[in-house]
């Protein structure tokens, strides 16, 4: 039981790590005024799993037990959906498309693991900017044997929160800022990745939404028109989603709809 807290605590530690620069090097900071409780440093919880694994002090490591890889590994695979929602381009993504299919009325068409498959390509592609320099300046020095593996962490961790800060609206980081009682940031490096995450989550849901609305205009014009007809014909008992639900298909079709949703979706990211 212990073995598996500590491995969890390891994994919880790369999200909520104190920052780095980029580029790996420490940011500057001013002493406070007094000490104030902090998130466990990534080195802290490296030494609290050597101990674990039962190296006295002062005594080399000799290297984490099997029982203590496999437990941060399976604690990795269990919090890997939530960080690949929570930290890429993913949940704009799936909500847009989500929005597409609700706005065409088509039920289950596109299925929903197509969906879900699109969504997880668009996001590899909007993020392959950053997923390139996190294999460069964390990924490869680490397994050259350049900088130990807390180092390679903070790295990552740097660079998937400079993408989250740079599509975060200010004011849903501010709220966050506020809410942990922090002092306004004047730089990236200020910014503690436990509040860049939920700033980032609800400013992503918000643009999602808004995305998602501009798409349901053109389609609920034509449900309107042919409502009107309808009743002005009479036919008060026929459904008009019915009637519409070709006219929404063919006009998707017509202006190459998936083609200008996924541009609008690639683009807004940059």
């Amino acid at each position: 039981m212990t073995v598996r807290c500590v491995g969890i605590l390891a994994l919880a530690a790369i999200v909520a790590a104190p920052v780095q620069s980029v580029m790996g090097q420490p940011a500057a900071t001013t002493a406070p005024a007094a000490a104030a409780p902090s998130v466990p440093k990534m080195g802290d919880v490296i030494s609290a799993i050597d101990k674990a694994t039962g190296t006295k002090p002062g005594e080399q490591s000799r290297g984490w037990s099997e029982p203590v890889r496999l437990a941060i590994i399976f604690a990795g695979l269990a919090l890997l959906p939530a960080l690949l929602v929570m930290m890429t381009s993913f949940t704009r993504i799936v909500i847009v498309l989500a929005f597409v299919r609700r706005a065409l009325t088509t039920q289950n068409i596109p299925p929903t693991i197509a969906i879900i498959g699109l969504s997880l390509f668009l996001t590899i592609f909007t993020m392959s900017p950053t997923f390139a320099r996190i294999n460069q300046d964390a990924m490869q020095p680490y397994l050259t044997d350049k900088i130990p593996f807390d180092v390679a962490a903070g790295r990552g961790n740097d660079l998937l929160k400079e993408f989250m800060v740079r599509q975060t609206r200010q004011s849903d980081l501010s709220l966050f800022v506020e809410m942990a009682g922090l002092e306004k940031p004047t730089s990236l490096a200020e910014i503690p990745t436990f509040v860049a995450i939920p700033s980032f989550a609800i400013s992503e849901f918000r643009t999602a939404f808004e995305m998602g609305c501009l798409l349901f205009i053109p389609f609920l014009v034509i449900d309107l028109v042919i409502a009107g007809i309808l009743l002005a014909a009479g036919m008060m008992m026929l459904p008009p989603a019915i009637i519409s639900l070709p006219f929404k298909i063919i006009l998707f079709v017509m202006v190459d709809g998936w083609r200008l949703v996924a541009q609008r979706l690639v683009g807004s990211f940059h």
